[in-house]
């Protein structure tokens, strides 16, 4: 390391000790800030201990630091900002037509605001959740895609030009129904991609009374009742694989008896 590099981290490393040791007696122990502390320490090399060691001695509480590091964690990937992780959302596990729903668990993060961000928010009986800045906000119903457009348009009037991102850390909305000659009758929680055998075999699969070529698949498709056929043992042969679908949220199997 050539004299002036050497001077050059010599004065980050005691711009950081001074910043941490101001930032309490200004009484500035914000989330943004920490965030800002967080990106210059690792930079100069400081561990995730040490910097959360120093962010305690400077004044920051632990729960500001859990939070904040929830979203250092997520948007350097390492540095994968929030248009790139939405281009990846096609390659997450959710649900055929999932929509958000009642007791679901969202991470929201608004790049380069932390204070506007939450990395884990549930989504209460009455289809909301609160977000800091924006209070209570509408949810169910909507797309992770819709949400992201909602909420860039409410902090549109706050942040300049916000880049939102909603990911489902966990989906507790969406149910399936097994009725019939199986040996767990009743709902199934679709916490990712399911197809109709994976729901008879979480169900516990058929009884030895069932009709197994008569099964079928309970649809409302556009306010329609439809009627999906599966033939159980022509799947499990490897035939007629057309049939075993990708369920929707609300299809109900039916296995004769």
């Amino acid at each position: 390391m050539t004299r002036s590099m050497k001077e050059k981290v010599i004065f980050l490393a005691v711009f950081l000790f001074l910043w941490a040791i101001l930032l309490p007696a200004q009484g500035q122990k914000t989330s943004k800030e920490l965030f800002e502390y967080i990106n210059e320490a690792r930079k100069l090399g400081l561990n995730d201990a040490q910097i959360q060691k120093n962010a305690v001695g400077a004044g920051w509480d632990q729960a500001t630091i859990d939070q904040t590091y929830a979203i250092v964690r997520l948007l350097n990937k390492e540095s994968m900002n929030a248009a790139e992780a939405a281009r990846l959302r096609p390659f997450q596990s959710l649900p055929e037509g999932y929509r958000i729903g009642a007791g679901d668990h969202l991470q929201i993060v608004v790049w380069k605001e932390p204070e506007a961000s939450v990395p884990d928010v549930v989504v209460r009986v009455d289809g909301k959740i609160t977000m800091p800045l924006v209070k209570e906000v509408q949810v169910a119903g909507l797309t992770p895609s819709q949400l992201e457009a909602h909420l860039a348009e409410r902090f549109g009037k706050l942040i300049d030009e916000p880049d939102v991102t909603v990911i489902p850390k966990m989906i507790q909305s969406m149910r399936i129904y097994l009725v019939g000659a199986v040996k767990k009758e009743g709902p199934i929680a679709m916490t990712g991609p399911m197809t109709v055998l994976q729901a008879i075999t979480e169900g516990g699969g058929v009884t030895d009374y069932a009709k197994k070529k008569k099964i079928y698949i309970l649809r409302n498709d556009s306010g329609r009742q439809v009627r999906l056929p599966f033939d159980y043992h022509a799947v499990l042969r490897g035939e007629k694989i057309e049939q075993n679908i990708l369920l929707r949220p609300e299809d109900t199997i039916v296995v004769p008896n």
